[in-house]
């Protein structure tokens, strides 16, 4: 490796290329993420460490592996990288119709009524901006925020770190149990083995699914079932048909507007537990973009779900809120 080129200065895009080229561990992979022939992305790679003059990566490793200056280098590169992102887009964000491309991402709990009502209220705010609204997982939707896919995303706070990401609590979600209109045993009944309809539960792979098991475990139950579903609307129907009972949440209950006439939702007996939903976004998002989503988030929440709810079940108050404030307590 020759010496430190003194010719030129750091240039930006060497930075990009070699955090992306860091990350997909391919030069392949990163000249068709960013539209590059693979030629050019090896040469701003070179570039770069011709640059600085030390080798970042063992360029005989396939995939491409980091050397230990490579490693310090990219700790470094990724904190300068969010702050330069962070400050191009609050320069840029000055007008919000000026704003002209803003990835969201939502799990499908808020898209019957709350994200319609988001959508229309930003393309009045920002009638120049692009959008692109993807619906997944809790679980996929912050793994496209950490991998820069998405801007912004609403899902339910998960127990472990997010890392680089940041959130701002939204909803705190009470967990509670739904049964047929017509099933009237006394709750704790509900909860014990032998009762005569079946537990159906969210697919086991889902968030919400982990966040019930872990707290039956914590007060000692195991409840075994007999129908397991990825989706929320089904578990309802099957509810609504007498065939069995579940554990979820107000929020999910919300959605299901055609099956409530036979459905009969009772607080969680015992030690109660929620969910949070939060607003997540990348370290680069626009804090006045970030703003106008929280606020119009809120506002339909409380209007559309909460308050209609909280209305027709005042057991739910205080339990089925609005979240302020940085952190909430999931137990």
């Amino acid at each position: 490796m020759r010496k430190p080129s003194a010719r030129k200065g750091l240039n930006l895009r060497w930075l990009e290329i070699f955090q992306l080229c860091a990350r997909n561990g391919s030069l392949r992979e990163t000249a068709s993420e960013t539209g590059l022939s693979i030629s050019t992305v090896s040469h701003h790679l070179r570039s770069l460490e011709d640059h600085l003059g030390v080798a970042l990566f063992n360029h005989a490793r396939r995939p491409m592996v980091l050397t230990p200056k490579g490693h310090v280098f990219l700790r470094d590169i990724d904190i300068a990288l969010q702050t330069i992102r962070k400050a191009q887009a609050e320069a840029s964000a000055g007008d919000l119709a000026e704003i002209s491309y803003l990835r969201l991402g939502t799990i499908e709990d808020l898209e019957s009524d709350v994200i319609p009502d988001l959508a229309v209220h930003l393309s009045h705010q920002m009638p120049d901006c692009d959008f692109l609204y993807h619906t997944a997982t809790s679980h996929e939707i912050i793994e496209m925020l950490r991998d820069r896919e998405l801007d912004i995303g609403i899902a339910t706070t998960p127990p472990d770190r997010l890392r680089d990401l940041q959130d701002r609590p939204l909803l705190r979600d009470p967990f509670v149990i739904v049964l047929p209109a017509g099933v009237e045993p006394p709750l704790a009944e509900v909860m014990k083995e032998g009762f005569r309809l079946p537990f159906l539960q969210f697919s086991s792979d889902l968030m919400i699914a982990r966040q019930i098991e872990a707290q039956l475990r914590r007060v000692g139950l195991s409840l075994p079932h007999k129908f397991e579903c990825g989706s929320n609307q089904t578990l309802m129907a099957m509810v609504a048909a007498g065939t069995g009972w579940t554990i979820t949440t107000p929020l999910l209950f919300s959605r299901a507007k055609r099956f409530q006439p036979k459905l009969r939702m009772q607080p969680f007996p015992g030690k109660r537990f929620s969910r949070t939903l939060s607003l997540i976004t990348t370290p680069d998002c626009s804090r006045m973009v970030l703003d106008i989503v929280n606020g119009r988030l809120r506002s339909a929440l409380d209007a559309q779900v909460i308050r209609p709810l909280v209305e027709t079940m005042p057991w739910l108050e205080n339990q089925f809120r609005l979240v302020d404030g940085d952190s909430e307590d999931q137990s």
